[in-house]
């Protein structure tokens, strides 16, 4: 009878040992999957945080408004802000502003300049579509500024305005190719004077 006591307690002892060791063990795999899931959360939450960036980054442009407006300086403007959303935000336009040299419907840009003459000046600089070495900017540029370009007849000024207004700007030369009726000869008679962006 004493045998077969001290059997039963040894087996019982084992059993509380063997499920002693499965609890631990069961406590350390439960805090090893908190730990990799907290890594992974984490992780997409990084990941998460980087593309909040990167699409805070398409759609915020930043302007620079110079010349006659009440509150001249750098604004950051939705990048579907157009050229009169700034001016309001700048305070608007002086009582000697040349209203008419600036398109007000012209979609802003990253790094746009904005210049608004005074009346009797004439425009120039970042505001309008030409660069300080001539070259037409394609990005801002009016339907007269792109007629001046080897090849460009008013249809094709409008198709590439519309173009532009439609897809975006253009990242590169070769996107003005997407337009009906700019071929590769088209674009090498202007390439050299045009300048993107």
């Amino acid at each position: 009878m004493v045998d077969l006591l001290k059997k039963g307690a040894f087996f019982i002892a084992i059993a509380g040992i063997v499920g002693i060791f499965l609890f631990l063990t069961r406590d350390d795999s439960v805090e090893e999957s908190e730990t990799e899931f907290d890594t992974i959360t984490s992780s997409l939450d990084v990941a998460a945080e980087q593309d909040n960036a990167d699409v805070q980054n398409e759609t915020i442009a930043i302007v620079d408004v110079k010349g006659a407006v009440t509150t001249p300086g750098v604004y950051e403007m939705d990048s579907q802000s157009r050229v009169n959303d700034v001016i309001q935000t700048a305070g608007g336009f002086t009582e000697d502003a040349d209203q008419t040299q600036v398109n007000l419907a012209q979609k802003v840009q990253d790094e746009m300049i904005i210049i608004i003459p005074k009346e009797g000046e004439e425009a120039n600089g970042g505001g309008s579509g030409s660069s300080e070495s001539g070259k037409v900017k394609i990005n801002q540029a009016t339907q007269a500024e792109m007629e001046s370009l080897n090849g460009i007849g008013p249809s094709k000024a409008q198709a590439i305005i519309q173009y532009r207004d439609e897809h975006g700007l253009f990242q590169t030369e070769e996107d003005l190719l997407e337009i009906s009726g700019i071929g590769e000869k088209t674009l090498d008679n202007f390439r050299d004077d045009i300048q993107i962006p």
